[in-house]
């Protein structure tokens, strides 16, 4: 984990730090005194396609309140390519837990590498008896037939689509892409073969969900998280100021 946060280091330190009487500030003043601290980046590249003629959903999501793993996975595509050699990174992630439950790479934005995370995720599914919603937005890698098809046909599996081009409604879904990219660095791969770029991807997503505090779980694992169902999830905050509510997922 090259680029974990400050925060979260802390946490992973902390009974050594005790030992050697080392609080939070004085350890974020070490980091920064040796050039430590984390500069976040930002990257931003269009991955959806929502001009089609397939089907759109309703959002089913919207101000829920997810109490157990396996009641929302929410879905995202990222690019982790370049221009002369494109690659995409497709997610499923559980919305409660944060885990990454499905995932592909593929040198294309077509609707064959968002099923495989779909069937990849459907295969990890623990209570096939209790009701599923599949959020994502309104990609025609998710609207297609091919897609559709194979939710329609999977026990409980209800489908929910984001219903403006507002990236905060699928917030757990972008944060995700947000820490494989920024702190797992899986797109300074891009020069490498696919590949290599997959090997990279299924290690840092093995360790994102069994080895990295998440603060949205109360800095349990996603592994952690999705193995029980009685804490409360937290919530991330608003940063779309049109929108005085905190996000739900």
């Amino acid at each position: 984990m090259p680029r974990l946060g400050g925060k979260k280091l802390y946490y992973l330190l902390y009974k050594d730090l005790r030992t050697l009487k080392i609080g939070r500030d004085k350890f974020f003043a070490i980091l920064k005194a040796n050039y430590l601290l984390i500069i976040p980046k930002r990257n931003y590249h269009v991955t959806t396609d929502s001009y089609h003629r397939f089907k759109k959903h309703k959002n089913l999501i919207e101000n829920m309140n997810i109490t157990r793993p396996e009641q929302v996975w929410v879905s995202d595509i990222t690019y982790i390519g370049k221009r002369s050699k494109p690659c995409y990174l497709s997610l499923i992630t559980d919305a409660y837990s944060k885990q990454i439950m499905g995932y592909n790479v593929a040198p294309s934005l077509n609707a064959e590498s968002s099923l495989k995370a779909l069937k990849m995720a459907l295969k990890k599914r623990k209570d096939k008896d209790l009701g599923l919603i599949h959020h994502y937005d309104r990609g025609i890698q998710y609207c297609c037939d091919e897609y559709q098809t194979v939710i329609n046909k999977t026990k409980k599996l209800f489908c929910s689509m984001t219903e403006s081009y507002d990236p905060y409604q699928n917030a757990v879904a972008e944060r995700v892409n947000g820490i494989l990219k920024q702190e797992f660095m899986v797109d300074r791969y891009k020069d490498y073969d696919i590949n290599i770029i997959k090997s990279v991807v299924k290690e840092s997503i093995n360790i994102y969900n069994t080895l990295r505090p998440h603060w949205s779980n109360y800095m349990l694992t996603p592994v952690q998280m999705h193995q029980q169902a009685q804490i409360e999830m937290r919530t991330y905050k608003t940063k779309n100021r049109s929108n005085p509510k905190a996000t739900s997922v």
